[in-house]
């Protein structure tokens, strides 16, 4: 009785040759690697969304901004904060010592939230070329495997002089795989890597509303 063929990914995976093998642990890696990312950032977006909620709530709470200031500190802990006390240091020290304040104060500050939010916007893109690479790269590897694991099959069947789909469809099945695990690492890394960077750019855009919201209202006391 003919025993037949074990066509289960670990099976197929066992019977690769070398080459293909190490494509595939490379896919795999690389899969592993965008979802260890994707955890990442979405968990990020979620504390800077959070950390921006409740910093917006304090901020137009009616505190007097000095005390907002004295409160947070020097060592602010969030991205908001920091965005904030940027523009709060850079005021204070616009002021001379007899209370008269030095010229262009208004460019200065503006100029120091815009180098804090460079830095935030930043930490909120880091991370996520390495989806955008997996996403662009990992087809092509896989393909790459599954082209080398059809040429070897080629070459198996044309040694043993037998064209059965029996002979062939093993080799073909261990060739494929590494294509569906180059794409099984390439769409989640696309999809995400599109819905990440649009996080990213609406939570960079929030800021730059609040920084242009706090530059008006110092404008206004540096008119007045």
């Amino acid at each position: 009785m003919e025993i037949a063929a074990d066509y289960s990914m670990w099976a197929l995976f066992a019977r690769a040759t070398l080459t293909v093998k190490l494509v595939m642990l490379v896919l795999v890696l690389a899969s592993v690697w965008s979802w260890a990312v994707i955890v990442d950032k979405i968990v990020q977006y979620r504390r800077a969304q959070a950390e921006a909620a409740r910093f917006d709530r304090s901020f137009w709470s009616g505190e007097p901004l000095d005390g907002l200031f004295d409160e947070i500190g020097t060592r602010p802990t969030g991205p908001s904060q920091r965005i904030f006390v940027a523009g709060m240091l850079e005021w204070r020290r616009s002021h001379r010592q007899d209370g008269a304040l030095i010229p262009n104060a208004g460019a200065r500050i503006d100029r120091g939230m815009d180098v804090a939010i460079a830095k935030e916007s930043s930490r909120l893109q880091r991370g996520l070329t390495v989806l955008a690479t997996v996403g662009s790269s990992a087809p092509f590897i896989g393909l790459f495997g599954t082209v080398w694991g059809i040429m070897n099959s080629f070459i198996e069947i044309a040694e043993a002089g037998n064209t059965s789909l029996a002979v062939v469809a093993p080799g073909i099945s261990e060739a494929l795989l590494a294509t569906a695990l180059g794409l099984l690492a390439a769409i989640p890394a696309v999809i995400f890597y599109n819905k990440l960077s649009a996080d990213a750019d609406r939570i960079a855009s929030g800021y730059e509303a609040f920084a242009d919201e706090f530059s008006t209202i110092l404008s206004r006391q540096l008119d007045s």
